[in-house]
């Protein structure tokens, strides 16, 4: 199992390229299943992930054919109805084969998903939006079967603001009979990202961006090109890395558009940040101020920003508050920095953090995704040596972290 040492204490200068956004590229890559012409991406991430879900799309008979961050999907000659147990249980995100699927062919059966132990996150509004189209659903064996002869437009309000139901309801809305209207929808820019495609297939969407989306229903969709939006995440948790180690870095490739709420928050730490078009130089000096935080949806503060931020206010002048709104299971990374010299201490979903002087390196284990990117944060900001084990969980969202890192000046590697 792969690990990441890394000797902390070192300031990071130079230029960071930002790769295409995880959670943007897998449910577009999951509307190939809506075509049977060619759809043409660029800027698709290299990360574990999108390999698993390209795998899962490959065995429905989709064609794949890809050049580096190229990918060209034809759903002409899709066979298979079903997604795996196998392939499904490593990645929640599998349930996005669910919309698409059941929309264009009338039927789909998808393996109650897994993924990150980071909280629940059910399907449950999911399979309550295809109800509502008229879709025959049964969950028998860890597997949701479910059919339709065509779906049927509704008006659907989600009990919660959920990011996956609104793509997969809204896949399944742009060749539903009909008119279509999703409540609550999610705002993310992912989801906008998602949206704007399908309009270039064919789809006819209104309210783009705000939380009620209405859908006309065509008959068919046809092939595009488009560019995968930049990962905002992967951008904040560089922007986060030399808040904790100091330097002058510029992220590059990246929108400067879709993260004020984590750009606010860092200048209040001292980071001077000048946006300039595609790019964000940050310089920091000396230590950083703490910040206090709660997560919430789009546009609020994001739960996949928290961990990373926390790592931050580990070594800040003065106390934090963080809390955790959206999933009930990520604060897994606390007791990890708490090894490295952190105190932390959480009570419910609030981590209450009183900056120290310094972390110091020991091995810890990364738990999810962004616990990962945390921990190497802390480990950067860190005296002596850390080893971050388990980095199969941050393979699955950042492309190359340590390559990228090493390139600023991070003394970072890979142990096999």
């Amino acid at each position: 199992m792969d690990k990441l040492q890394i000797v902390g204490g070192k300031r990071l200068n130079g230029d960071i390229p930002i790769s295409g956004a995880k959670n943007a590229a897998l449910p577009i890559l999951c509307a190939g299943l809506l075509t049977g012409g060619d759809l043409a991406l660029s800027n698709v991430p290299r990360l574990h992930d999108v390999r698993t879900m390209l795998r899962l799309l490959e065995q429905t008979g989709l064609k794949v054919t890809q050049d580096d961050e190229n990918v060209v999907l034809n759903g002409s000659a899709i066979n298979t109805l079903v997604a795996p147990y196998e392939l499904v249980k490593t990645m929640r995100a599998s349930i996005l084969v669910l919309g698409p699927m059941l929309a264009r062919f009338g039927e789909a059966k998808v393996s109650l998903p897994g993924g990150c132990a980071i909280g629940s996150r059910p399907v449950d509004q999911h399979i309550k939006g295809l109800r509502q189209m008229g879709a025959d659903i049964t969950i028998e064996g860890g597997y949701i079967h479910a059919k339709a002869a065509r779906l049927k437009g509704a008006r659907i309000h989600t009990d919660m603001i959920t990011v996956t139901g609104t793509e997969n309801l809204l896949m399944a809305a742009t060749l539903a009979e009909g008119e279509t209207i999703l409540e609550n929808a999610a705002r993310e820019p992912e989801v906008t990202d998602l949206a704007n495609m399908l309009v270039a297939m064919g789809a006819k969407i209104d309210g783009i961006g705000t939380d009620r989306l209405v859908v006309q229903g065509v008959d068919g969709l046809h092939g595009t090109e488009h560019s995968v939006i930049s990962d905002r995440i992967e951008a904040v948790t560089f922007l986060c890395a030399v808040a904790a180690t100091g330097g002058d870095i510029r992220i590059t490739r990246t929108r400067t558009d879709i993260f004020d709420v984590a750009i606010d928050k860092l200048r209040e730490m001292g980071v001077q940040l000048t946006v300039e078009g595609d790019s964000i130089r940050a310089r920091m000096d000396g230590r950083p101020q703490p910040v206090s935080f709660r997560t919430t949806e789009y546009p609020g503060f994001p739960t996949d920003m928290q961990a990373q931020f926390m790592a931050v206010n580990t070594i800040a002048n003065g106390a934090s508050k963080v809390t955790e709104t959206i999933f009930e299971n990520r604060f897994m990374h606390v007791q990890e920095m708490n090894r490295l010299g952190a105190q932390i201490s959480t009570e419910g979903n609030t981590a209450f953090i009183k900056g120290v002087d310094r972390l110091v390196g020991a091995p810890v284990m990364a738990t999810d995704l962004r616990a990962s990117a945390s921990l190497v944060i802390a480990g950067l900001a860190a005296e002596g040596t850390t080893l971050v084990d388990r980095i199969y969980h941050l393979d699955r969202g950042y492309d190359r972290m340590e390559a990228k890192l090493s390139a600023v000046g991070a003394d970072i590697i890979r142990i096999k």
